[in-house]
């Protein structure tokens, strides 16, 4: 039995929606622990990263199939990682020492 075609995404959006989680995802990750890093401990900021990091890239790439279109989960980690980037941007200004 054949599936259902309405249930069924284009390559566009499959296509969105696998580079959005797998990039978009990893993108959203790093930029949170990079953050994360400017203004606690670096240190214990990385080794969380080893397997926290891993956690949420697999949990972002899982949303990443739940929503219906694929460009706009892409707008969303793309807005998440700039929020994420000007607290990096902050965080070098406050805390120039850990440059």
């Amino acid at each position: 039995m054949p599936a259902n075609q309405k249930y069924l995404s284009t390559p566009t959006q499959r296509f969105a929606k696998i580079t959005a989680g797998l990039l978009g995802g990893y993108m959203v990750t790093m930029s949170l622990h990079l953050a994360l890093a400017y203004w606690v401990n670096h240190v214990n900021v990385i080794m969380t990263l080893r397997f926290g990091g891993f956690i949420l890239w697999a949990g972002l790439l899982i949303v990443a199939f739940l929503v219906k279109n694929g460009w706009k989960i892409w707008g969303i980690y793309l807005l998440i990682t700039l929020f994420f980037s000007v607290f990096i941007y902050i965080g070098k200004i406050y805390n120039p020492i850990l440059q």
